[in-house]
């Protein structure tokens, strides 16, 4: 019997077939296994596990340069080295952009960018956030100038959509040059240990100017930036489990700003929390892990901390309470005693910003001993990061509740969402310390003469330091003047912020009509 002939649609369909196999393949079979021989995965190997299954959506995947310099005419770039589309993260829409490194390495053209900026778009228009991972050896130096304002229409789309919907970059390989202020200014940051980098000039370039020599990982790998630098804020030892993780934060979050985080069913827990009184010792100087006073706390234990690596003195990140999002913050006394310092008031006052974007409440746990002390920090402006602190809380319309645990001094106390500048709810426990200064040393300056006099100034000076304690440095006298609202067991902490996050799910509050705020950056 005589085989019907292929209809011209069927034809159509099969060089359909043939230009999208073409695509999906990249830099062809050599360079794949080069990238896994690099400990990698390729652009849809990453989307793949990002992504919920069979939900990935692409587009624009016939898009080609239109550059001719530089033999650029005679070279194929499939898909044009990014991978862009839409899918779904725990059923909820993501739109998404991934690097390809096995076409021109990842580097950035004139329609490389156009592919990420158009997905972009459509991510603020849809209020859903969006994914960028990042494996690019750069801008297309042969593009010249097209490859620059590509990275600036990239770079206007992150700042415009700021606090509109969540903006994560995940570094997957290298990130140079001006490619890294993209991630700079999105929400968060993931990279992988020791196959991410990120620097404006690399090792070669620092070497040349400079003379001095240093290792792509020691100049800007993930525990640089995990830890020193502060430009990460999540680190994995591999692509699957900084994806992983990815996933998880994005349960926590919104998808946009007009939205609330979405409710997770739970067990409620109300029953009186013995284990808070061991944890947290009522001497002022022993130090403890509030991490575990966050975790007794929050539902299931369950609390994803950001930048757990950076500035340690101060803890922030999100946890549930009722099934709820919250985002904690709490003073560290492991580390500077819990002070505040200049990296810990930046990561904080820009984890406080983000929260207030994206709807999500503020439980702040203070036990502070006040602005950490000595020239570098005052040279290095401590008033001014300082000052950040103040002012992303006092700009924060979304429920705000601090529980005083222990030390409270200073103008650490005034900046720590008291309710001068706007906390809704302040708690304190019955051992609280709440004062200009601890009382050690405002002893030694009121009753300076005294002890100075005194036939023994040791004993006079304890007296003293007694004396102040129990007239100013407990929770009662600001309580008297409405500046706590309550002195709660500790055992019943969780019930009391959880009862207060109820009262105030509905909060509403304005602030002036104004373009934006001037805060002191």
């Amino acid at each position: 019997m005589k085989k019907p002939a292929m209809s011209k649609m069927h034809e159509k369909i099969d060089e359909l077939m043939e230009r999208k196999f073409k695509i999906q393949l990249g830099g062809g079979d050599a360079r794949i296994d080069a990238q896994h021989d690099r400990g990698k995965l390729t652009a849809r190997e990453r989307i793949e596990l990002l992504l919920d299954p069979d939900s990935f959506m692409e587009l624009n995947p016939f898009v080609e340069h239109r550059a001719t310099h530089f033999g650029l005419d005679q070279i194929e770039a499939p898909g044009e080295g990014v991978v862009t589309g839409y899918g779904k993260i725990h059923g909820r829409p993501v739109y998404i952009f991934a690097q390809d490194f096995t076409v021109f390495g990842g580097a950035l053209g004139e329609m490389h960018a156009m592919k990420i900026a158009k997905v972009m778009d459509l991510a603020a228009k849809n209020g859903a956030p969006v994914i960028g991972l990042n494996d690019s050896g750069g801008a297309r130096i042969q593009e010249g100038v097209s490859s620059l304002d590509g990275y600036g229409t990239i770079f206007y789309r992150n700042a415009i959509y700021s606090g509109v919907i969540p903006q994560i970059s995940v570094i997957l390989g290298p990130c140079a040059g001006g490619a890294v202020y993209s991630p700079a200014i999105t929400d968060f940051v993931f990279m992988v240990e020791k196959t991410s980098q990120m620097f404006i000039t690399g090792p070669k370039v620092i070497e040349t100017v400079t003379g001095e020599k240093i290792s792509a990982e020691n100049l800007g790998g993930a525990k640089v930036h995990a830890s020193i630098s502060g430009n990460a804020h999540f680190t994995g030892e591999t692509e699957q489990e900084v994806l992983e993780e990815v996933r998880r934060l994005l349960s926590f979050l919104p998808q946009n700003n007009q939205e609330k985080p979405p409710l997770v069913e739970t067990a409620i827990r109300r029953e009186l929390q013995e284990e808070l009184l061991e944890l947290v010792p009522a001497e002022s100087t022993k130090v403890y892990d509030v991490r575990k006073v966050i975790e007794t706390i929050v539902d299931n234990g369950d609390f994803l901390e950001v930048q757990p690596q950076f500035a340690k003195n101060i803890v922030v990140g999100f946890a549930r309470i009722d099934g709820h999002s919250v985002g904690m913050i709490a003073n560290q006394p492991k580390v500077m005693a819990g002070g505040l310092d200049i990296h810990s008031s930046d990561k904080l006052a820009r984890f406080i910003r983000f929260c207030d974007c994206f709807n999500i409440p503020l439980v702040t746990f203070e036990d502070v001993s006040g602005f950490f002390p000595g020239i570098n920090q005052e040279h290095g402006g401590i008033i001014r990061h300082g000052a950040k602190i103040l002012y992303a809380y006092s700009e924060a319309t979304v429920p705000k509740i601090t529980v005083i645990l222990r030390k409270a001094y200073g103008g650490a106390y005034v900046a720590l969402n008291s309710k001068s500048i706007g906390a809704d709810i302040v708690y304190a426990w019955p051992n609280a310390e709440i004062a200009v200064m601890g009382p050690e040393g405002a002893a030694n300056i009121i009753f300076a003469k005294e002890i100075e006099q005194s036939e023994d100034p040791a004993a006079t000076r304890a007296e003293k330091i007694a004396e102040y304690r129990e007239k100013f440095a407990n929770p009662y006298v600001a309580a008297s003047l409405g500046m706590v609202d309550d002195v709660i067991d500790p055992r019943e902490t969780r019930t009391k912020v959880a009862q207060a996050l109820e009262m105030l799910r509905h909060k509403t509050e304005s602030r002036p009509a104004k373009k934006h705020g001037n805060i002191p950056l």
